[in-house]
């Protein structure tokens, strides 16, 4: 990546350089809020994007239909915090090991994850760069972005961790009229319609 693609793929909304620390600390004092939407991406704390009505779609739609293939041992949740080296985003889809319960005392963390899922309009440049940097680095082994600009997924897997811009060394785009098959942990559990998960 040269020195004009590393300026460009930082976010240009950034707030204040914070540590994971310093990001909780600040939120059990309540400085932050459920109201404030803001997340922390490789420490700095950055405004979220307003959703429109076709991102609130889809990932109702995602979301359901990843809850009704889903085994045992597996929850989804949606646009809540998980923890990571240097940054806590909160993507609009993730799949997690075990029962939301065991997480009372901790946001779920890489090695609880089997797939993040980031919907796109707006937010694409920023999903492709920084997200998909922070979700390779942190092992995510597979990561989707619903690319509702070309209205298509874009399916990442094999994270490249220890290089210097971590990043995924697989991508697999599926169209309309493709089906995606759902990966946890190396095992195929079921697939899903592109279309079912399209607005």
């Amino acid at each position: 990546m040269s020195p004009v693609e590393s300026v460009a793929a930082i976010p240009n909304d950034l707030i204040l350089r914070l540590s994971i620390e310093q990001y909780h600390a600040i939120i059990q004092a309540g400085i932050l809020t459920d109201d404030d939407s803001v997340e922390l991406l490789e420490g700095w704390l950055v405004f979220k994007m307003p959703k429109n009505p076709p991102h609130r779609v889809t990932t109702r739609l995602v979301r359901t239909a990843l809850e009704n293939i889903l085994p045992r041992g597996w929850y989804v949740d949606s646009q809540e915090p998980i923890t990571l080296s240097n940054s806590e985003p909160e993507p609009d889809i993730v799949v997690v090991r075990g029962d939301t319960r065991q997480y009372v005392d901790r946001h779920p963390g890489a090695e609880d994850i089997a797939l993040i899922i980031e919907v796109s309009d707006t937010t694409l440049q920023r999903d492709r760069t920084v997200k998909k940097r922070i979700y390779a680095r942190a092992g995510i082994a597979i990561y989707w972005i619903v690319n509702l600009v070309e209205g298509l997924v874009e399916v990442y897997s094999q994270p490249l961790v220890e290089v210097e811009q971590p990043d995924y060394s697989q991508r697999l785009d599926f169209g309309r009229s493709a089906v995606i098959p759902i990966i946890i942990e190396g095992i195929e559990i079921g697939a899903l319609a592109v279309n079912s998960l399209l607005p």
